[in-house]
């Protein structure tokens, strides 16, 4: 991955659209700490599984003042269905150009059974009411990534 952002530096702003076709931006989140989490696709069971996790721990998110938003190439209406089909809790951001991807550093060289492609990376960003990295996780695991996250929001605030 290349192009991360730095901890202590602001992060890029970003903009587009959410599940339901309404504009998102960094903005949106001022005076609120963000997990900003990326995902490579939709429905697939790693990403099925992060999703909901980050869901059922939503309501200690939200009890720290944090907000939680995915983002994936998928189409606004991929996610809507996604989220409906697994009951998540959390907003979803549509990223089809992977602008947002690129603009963290997440849109990367991938393998997978002996052919290379472009992707996402799946990667986690902390960030503060201030709009400044706070913490980065690279190439996520899923097992126990949203209560990590989680943890590391309560360690630094």
């Amino acid at each position: 991955m290349s192009n991360l952002p730095q901890i202590g530096e602001k992060v890029p702003n970003f903009t587009g659209k959410n599940q339901e076709g309404i504009l998102v931006s960094l903005a949106d989140f001022s005076s609120h700490w963000l997990v900003l989490y990326f995902y490579p696709k939709d429905n697939t069971p790693g990403c099925t599984t992060e999703a909901i996790d980050f869901s059922q721990f939503l309501g200690e998110f939200t009890a720290l003042g944090a907000k939680i938003l995915g983002v994936s190439p998928d189409s606004e209406k991929s996610h809507g269905k996604f989220i409906e089909k697994h009951n998540l809790s959390i907003q979803l951001l549509s990223d089809p150009d992977h602008q947002v991807a690129e603009a963290y550093g997440v849109w990367g060289l991938k393998k997978f059974m002996g052919k290379e492609y472009m992707g996402i990376i799946r990667s986690t960003f902390l960030i503060d009411p201030d709009g400044k990295l706070v913490y980065t996780w690279p190439n996520v695991r899923v097992k126990g990534h949203a209560e990590a996250v989680l943890k590391k929001l309560e360690e630094v605030m």
